[in-house]
């Protein structure tokens, strides 16, 4: 019994009694340390999961927001394409007009050779016999071809078409007896320029892609002949057999070139001198 007794009585060992007066003694009296760092890591778990809760509620929140703005956004682009196809449609319209008035002006000069300069100056549209060329880039553009002067500085790829080949073939047919042209569907007239802008091609400010279909109206076979024996021919030529630049042409029975959207009139006055003549 007295075993008993001193093991009620005395439930700790004497040694675990004076550490543990030991650790209260220096303010560490408490939670073993395994149990405070799981108390710890719990706490740190219900931070997070908050943490967590909280940022799916903002974007639950936030998510209607970000959808309205975006609606807004695609509204507002919708809008500006809307406004700007009707400002092209009134250019469009005011360019007719002025095209319109400008063939009105030709014709009521009332000279024999008013449909012959309407021709000459591109503001009617023409049909008739005519040649088709058509020139496009070597298959596989993008990577050089070789040696060769269209490897200088200037151009980066030589096997592609340059605006200075098309003026090359625009002003061959002309001295071939080309009565009118077009390039792409675009008509030339005598102030039209062909001209570059990097690495697209212009004419009269309007970039074409291509292949380059050229349609001359006149006698197609003979076109054909006169351009191909030309310098100019000789030089299409040489780009076709040396840079692989693909050239087709096919006499027509009839192309349709259409008038030019715009003209420049121009006029000129003799200039009075004061000796009696002019100058």
């Amino acid at each position: 019994m007295s075993l008993l007794t001193a093991v009620m009585e005395h439930s700790l060992d004497e040694g675990y009694e004076e550490a543990a007066a030991r650790r209260r003694a220096e303010g560490r009296a408490g939670l073993p340390r395994t149990v405070r760092a799981k108390l710890w890591l719990a706490a740190g778990l219900v931070l997070t999961a908050t943490v967590v809760t909280l940022g799916a509620a903002q974007t639950h929140v936030t998510a209607p927001a970000v959808a309205k703005e975006r609606a807004e956004l695609l509204d507002r682009i919708e809008t500006g394409t809307a406004e700007t196809e009707r400002l092209q449609a009134e250019v469009d319209a005011l360019r007719e007009t002025v095209a319109e008035q400008q063939r009105a002006a030709l014709r009521r000069e009332g000279s024999a050779r008013a449909d012959l300069i309407a021709l000459l100056a591109g503001d009617t549209a023409v049909r008739g016999t005519g040649l088709q060329l058509v020139v496009d880039d070597a298959v596989g553009t993008g990577h050089g071809l070789g040696d060769g002067p269209r490897d200088s500085p200037g151009f980066s790829d030589s096997g592609r078409v340059r605006d200075r080949d098309l003026q090359r073939v625009v002003n061959g047919l002309w001295a071939a007896g080309a009565e009118a042209l077009s390039v792409n569907g675009q008509r030339l007239t005598a102030l039209s320029a062909v001209r570059a802008a990097g690495d697209a091609i212009l004419v009269d400010n309007r970039p074409l892609a291509p292949p380059y279909t050229v349609l001359a109206v006149g006698d197609g076979a003979a076109l054909r002949e006169a351009f191909e024996n030309g310098r100019n021919g000789h030089d299409l030529a040489v780009l076709r057999d040396h840079y692989g630049i693909r050239v087709s042409t096919s006499v027509e029975e009839e192309v349709h070139l259409p008038a030019a959207p715009s003209l420049v009139v121009r006029t000129a006055e003799p200039m009075e001198t004061g000796e009696g003549n002019t100058s």
